[in-house]
């Protein structure tokens, strides 16, 4: 299996689930300015959609989009999935919560063109979409008592949050500190050079 990432993008929530499910995974980083793999591969004729994460499965299909690729992850290790009738249901709840309302707001903090204005509004929604998830956070993890692929995911989400000076609402400040510390996560944080 190959992980198409770039160092502190969205791909690291799959690079933290593939350590956490213990899948074996090549690495291989992109220039997501130049679209060139650290090989110097064309990216664009890897991944047509230009962007990380991607990930090639050993039949040789690729999977895109961090929904697709974290489920998949969830899939092949059980225990990264909430339990339940339901389980299955809350996990893409969670993650299309976090991919289309968390994530898709800090488009202003990596876009040049963004004014200081854009970047305010953009922390604004961030925190309020944050907030919601902090007031439903009842457990040491996202969705339950046990740590799950949307957590690797709202992990990096709040990690960006730090970067761009954004205040983390309580009790996701804990929440974040106890994710950082799982052994698999300070792996991908070291793999990634990031730690």
């Amino acid at each position: 299996m190959i992980l198409y990432l770039a160092a502190g993008a969205c791909s690291l929530a799959d690079h933290i689930a593939l350590n956490e499910a213990s899948l074996p995974f090549e690495q291989v980083i992109v220039d997501l300015k130049k679209r060139r793999t650290e090989d110097g591969r064309d990216y664009n004729s890897i991944n047509p959609k230009g962007y990380v994460p991607a990930l090639t499965l050993d039949s040789g299909e690729m999977l895109t989009e961090n929904v697709a690729i974290l489920s998949w992850i969830a899939d092949q290790a059980p225990k990264l999935a909430p339990k339940g009738t339901l389980g299955r249901y809350r996990l893409l709840e969670a993650l299309a919560y976090i991919s289309t309302e968390v994530h898709k707001s800090f488009k202003p903090f990596f876009a040049s063109d963004a004014d200081d204005k854009a970047k305010a509004a953009a922390g604004q929604a961030i925190i309020k979409r944050l907030s919601f998830l902090a007031e439903r956070l009842k457990d040491d993890y996202l969705l339950g008592p046990e740590f799950s692929v949307a957590d690797a995911y709202l992990f990096v989400m709040l990690m960006w949050s730090k970067k761009n000076g954004l205040s983390i609402p309580n009790p996701l400040s804990a929440y974040f500190d106890r994710i950082q510390a799982r052994p698999a996560v300070q792996r991908s944080l070291v793999e990634e050079k990031l730690a």
